[in-house]
């Protein structure tokens, strides 16, 4: 039997998948969630095998998540479903670890294979992304968002979805003087010194939904 996380900030695609799930014989949904730090969460109680996460999700997206599951020892091999199929979001996801990398126009039929090969320790990518992913590899170009720590993509995050220095404090467990120095040097490593700015630059990396 498959065990398998599913993290989405829809209750309603979350029960679609859900329910294309539960028609499988050896697949089980152990724990649901709805935002990305509630991810790690539910991964550390359930011990699933396979997490499938939604790429944009409030407070941690599942890119970042994927990065902190990979890191876990014993942690779930873990699959992206997400509407973006370009190359800086595909190569990122690998890098970060993700064995799948699941489009959301084809999920629903995607996702069943995409948890088998994964659970059997393959990679799986949506028709169509291969051939992305081949060139951005032959053009050699890395993402944007590679500048970033772990740390401050988190901080970027939480700033573009308006949350305030002490918000941030509290939801990262640092002190006020030290979320406000966060954010002060993601401002100057990007020479973005503005929230506006940030934000636009959030949504380009689909950390955030515009």
């Amino acid at each position: 039997m498959i065990r398998v996380l599913l993290a989405d900030d829809h209750a309603l695609v979350r029960d679609g998948l859900r329910a294309v799930l539960s028609r499988e014989a050896d697949i089980e949904v152990v724990g649901e969630a709805a935002d990305g730090r509630d991810a790690l969460a539910v991964a550390e109680r359930a011990r699933p095998d396979v997490a499938v996460l939604d790429l944009s999700m409030p407070l941690l997206n599942g890119l970042d998540v994927a990065r902190q599951l990979a890191a876990r020892e014993r942690g779930p091999r873990t699959i992206l479903i997400t509407m973006y199929g370009d190359d800086r979001y595909v190569l990122s996801a690998l890098r970060a670890g993700v064995r799948g990398y699941v489009l959301k126009k084809q999920a629903a039929a995607d996702l069943v294979r995409a948890i088998r090969e994964v659970a059997a320790g393959h990679v799986y990518l949506s028709p169509g992304v291969g051939a992305t992913v081949a060139g951005a590899i032959r053009d050699g170009a890395p993402p944007a968002e590679e500048r970033l720590t772990p740390r401050e993509r988190e901080v970027l995050q939480l700033v573009a979805e308006g949350k305030t220095t002490k918000e941030i404090a509290g939801l990262l467990g640092v002190s006020v003087k030290t979320a406000d120095a966060h954010r002060t040097h993601l401002m100057q490593k990007l020479d973005i010194h503005d929230i506006a700015g940030l934000t636009r630059f959030a949504i380009r990396l689909g950390l955030i939904q515009g």
